[in-house]
């Protein structure tokens, strides 16, 4: 798929929002991604994940983390594209960490996804518990990459489209100038 059929597709699942939105980094902005508006329809999400999954498979992983909740399913559909295994990452007391059993081999090669990445501070948080763990972090994926080619993981960064969004600091911001209030609709508290 080219840039247009992939905006498309992102435009017919209503994932670009407009408005006044509190973005996780704490910054502000008049329009807001949500991605989990495409996995509602499963045709999109196998197609949409297919092309990270092919840009991401000549780094040979061996296990697809994504950190919850933007990178679960994700996760499991690029693992599913490419025969791995899928997991994610989740937040308790405020550290991100594997529950529920899940296990990540030492030595193993680990490809980090996220839906979206904007500031890059969830994978980050994954990447740094893969290398606690004794793995390496080949690769990180997204659906989107809206940092501006300010995201640094220290490893290939494949995406499959990128968006200019601006943001704004808390207080710069010509929204709340103007006396609208901001809407937090991820899935982070601050």
């Amino acid at each position: 798929m080219n840039n247009k059929e992939i905006t498309e597709i992102l435009i017919k699942c209503d994932v670009l929002l407009e408005g006044h939105f509190l973005l996780t980094s704490g910054k502000h902005s008049n329009k807001y991604l949500q991605c989990a508006k495409l996995f509602q329809y499963p045709e999109y999400s196998e197609a949409v994940s297919k092309e990270l999954a092919d840009k991401l498979k000549k780094y040979k992983a061996d296990v697809i983390i994504g950190p919850a909740i933007g990178g679960i399913i994700l996760a499991y559909e690029v693992a599913r594209q490419l025969r791995q295994k899928a997991l994610f990452a989740e937040r308790e007391n405020g550290v991100m960490k594997l529950r529920r059993g899940f296990e990540i081999k030492k030595g193993s090669r680990v490809v980090v996804v996220e839906d979206v990445v904007t500031t890059g501070g969830s994978v980050k948080e994954v990447i740094g518990l893969v290398e606690n763990l004794g793995s390496s972090v080949v690769a990180v994926g997204s659906i989107i990459d809206r940092s501006n080619g300010e995201a640094d993981f220290k490893c290939p960064f494949e995406n499959i489209l990128k968006v200019n969004v601006e943001s704004f600091d808390a207080d710069e911001c010509p929204l709340c100038k103007q006396g609208s209030a901001p809407y937090k609709p991820g899935s982070r508290k601050i």
